[in-house]
């Protein structure tokens, strides 16, 4: 009988040698969240193979949730068969005969992974190849650049049969190198960082800084939707919410106006470090690239860096904001973060900011403000932390 499925292949993880077996693990548990809303879907394991047995179950919404699957390099939908000659040759067959368009030109590969299967690789090309051609009128044999190339897998449980390869989202299994914490502002930029950290293997958790009453309920709730889009990839997103409206306007009236920016990224870097202490976190991702904007120019994020101990990541450094967007329009993240509501990033933003700091002044300012530390502790201690997303009814859920 023959079986639709979806063969999934596994990308750098492949290379990770002793730790395969694991990152396997990893990588399946993802899958088995996705496919949780496809009950009849069966999962086969198989040396360096996993494939998805469709079993009536739709296709391309089955594809879709797959490709928030990081780790997996690119799926193929397949027939499955039993491992005989007969029924290799009908499903290469049916293969091309699927097709909108037929070919003019096709080819035939065989990988024979079951060494004990009775017929070489070189035969199989030739039998597989030789009962198409007699039963499609038409069609010649191209080895070189066809139009069509029919794969076969021989394997001990079965032979896969496919001809198309769909891109997946590559990168490692989620969490399979760690745990970071993720500056989410309501911009453009922060949920694509987080997004490719995730396809780093690393779990997220998000931070958001909200200055209340100078942002509004509506900007936080535009942050929580931002996260709930990861969550889509995650399966789940922390988001923690600090109150830092009082550190802003301390920080206005006490500082130079060209250093507000640099202070104020400072003070969100230490809370953001103090948060991540508290949930085992051994980095924080940023959404900076390089000269975008004063806070971002070398100078300035190398003052900026030194107020934390903890490595801090930037994916998008060396991008452009047009590459930036492609992504964020990707992963359905930009149509929110374009909504005008403002974050506090956005705010109290001076008209010439210094993008050339000077470490000892910033220090020496900071060193004067003894209210400081204390309202950076109390930040942390009045964060408040949601999980998204949430499962209760709208009407019961209280983010504010």
């Amino acid at each position: 009988m023959n079986t639709e499925v979806i063969l999934l292949r596994l990308g750098e993880l492949t290379l990770k040698g002793k730790n395969r077996s694991r990152f396997e693990n990893q990588i399946l548990q993802q899958i088995r969240r996705v496919l949780a809303p496809f009950p009849r879907t069966v999962i086969v394991r198989e040396s360096g193979r996993i494939a998805v047995e469709l079993n009536g179950e739709p296709y391309e919404p089955v594809v879709k949730a797959l490709e928030k699957v990081f780790g997996l390099t690119s799926f193929s939908p397949a027939l499955k068969v039993p491992s005989d000659l007969k029924s290799i040759q009908e499903a290469a067959l049916a293969v091309l005969r699927g097709r909108e368009k037929p070919p003019s030109t096709f080819k035939i590969s065989v990988r024979r992974v079951d060494k004990k299967f009775p017929h070489p690789t070189l035969e199989m090309n030739h039998l597989v190849g030789a009962y198409v051609l007699k039963r499609v009128g038409g069609l010649k044999v191209d080895v070189h650049r066809p139009e069509l190339e029919i794969s076969i897998e021989i394997r001990e449980k079965g032979t896969y049969v496919f001809a198309d390869t769909i891109p997946g989202p590559g990168g490692f299994p989620l969490g399979s190198n760690g745990k970071a914490m993720l500056m989410l502002s309501g911009g453009i930029d922060s949920p694509v960082a987080g997004w490719l950290a995730m396809k780093r293997g690393l779990k997220i958790e998000a931070v958001h800084f909200h200055s209340y009453p100078f942002t509004s309920e509506r900007a936080k709730q535009k942050v929580i939707e931002l996260a709930e889009v990861l969550a889509d990839y995650a399966g789940k997103m922390t988001l923690h919410l600090v109150p830092f409206t009082d550190i802003q306007t301390r920080l206005k009236q006490s500082c130079r106006e060209s250093l507000l920016i640099t202070l104020m990224r400072r003070a969100m870097l230490r809370i953001t470090e103090a948060i991540a202490l508290k949930r085992d976190a051994l980095a924080i991702v940023t959404g900076e690239s390089l000269g975008q904007v004063a806070s971002q120019t070398l100078a300035s994020m190398n003052v900026i860096n030194r107020a934390a101990t903890l490595p801090v990541l930037r994916p998008l450094i060396t991008m452009d904001k047009s590459e930036i967007i492609r992504y964020a329009e990707k992963i359905d993240t930009f149509r929110i973060s374009i909504q005008p509501y403002e974050d506090c990033c956005t705010l109290f933003v001076p008209k010439s900011p210094a993008t050339n700091p000077f470490l000892p002044a910033v220090e020496r300012m900071e060193a004067r403000m003894d209210w400081l530390e204390p309202s950076i502790r109390e930040a942390v201690e009045r964060t408040e932390t949601i999980v998204l997303p949430d499962a209760r009814p709208k009407d019961e859920q209280m983010f504010f």
